[in-house]
C-alpha cells in the first residue's frame, strides 16, 4: 500500500505559540520543497542531493530518522526509485514532525562549527561558544547562534554547509527561528 508523505497540520489554538507555529511552518516549507522534488524527474542523484541539503535540519529533529533515511538513499540503487521516493517522503515528513529540542539544536551547531573551527581566532570561538552557551540556558533565541554560524560559513566559504537547509529553513521574512 502506498502512503502519501506527511502533510504537516495543526490546531489552530496551538499556533499561537511561537515555537510550535514556527516548527509548523518550518514542516510546511520542508513539505513543499519535497513536493517539488518529487514533481520533478525522480533520480537516485536528486534523492542523494535532497538528503544531503538537509542533514542538518534532519539531524535537529530526529537522529533516528535521519540514519533510516541514510539508510535508502544508500539503498536506493537496489529499489524502483518510485517506491524509494515515496518511503522517503514519508519518513522525511515524520522525522520533521518531531519536535527539535534546544539539546538537539546545539548538537547541530557544535557539529557544524566542526567544519570551519580551525580558521576561528581564539576571539571568535569565546563569542560563539557564548552564544551557544546563552541559547542552551534559554537566555537568546536560536537565531543568536545561527546568525553567527551562518556567518562563518560565508566568512569561511564552507560549500558543504552553505547548502544546508538548517541555516534558512524558510523565507527570510518570516523570521523563523527568533523565538525557538
Amino acid at each position: 500500500m502506498r502512503t502519501l508523505p506527511l502533510l504537516p497540520v495543526e490546531e489552530e489554538g496551538r499556533l499561537n505559540n511561537p515555537a510550535l507555529r514556527e516548527h509548523f511552518v518550518e514542516r510546511v516549507f520542508a513539505y513543499h520543497r519535497w513536493q517539488r522534488l518529487a514533481r520533478g524527474r525522480r533520480s537516485i542523484s536528486s534523492l542523494v542531493d535532497f538528503h544531503t541539503r538537509h542533514k542538518f535540519l534532519l539531524l535537529a529533529h530526529s537522529e533516528r530518522h535521519y540514519r533510516k533515511l541514510g539508510r535508502i538513499v544508500a539503498e536506493v540503487k537496489h529499489l524502483p526509485v518510485a517506491d524509494a521516493y515515496q518511503e522517503y517522503g514519508h519518513l522525511f515528513m515524520q522525522g520533521l514532525a518531531v519536535y527539535a529540542t534546544v539539546k538537539k539544536h546545539c548538537n547541530v551547531l557544535r557539529h557544524m562549527t566542526g567544519y570551519f573551527s580551525k580558521e576561528l581566532s581564539p576571539a571568535e570561538r569565546e563569542e560563539l561558544l557564548g552564544h551557544l552557551l546563552d541559547f542552551r540556558r534559554n537566555l537568546v533565541p536560536l537565531v543568536v547562534p545561527l546568525t553567527l554560524v551562518r556567518h562563518y560559513v560565508n566568512k569561511y566559504d564552507v560549500g558543504y554547509l552553505q547548502k544546508q537547509v538548517y541555516l534558512q529553513p524558510g523565507p527570510k521574512e518570516l523570521l523563523l527561528l527568533n523565538h525557538v
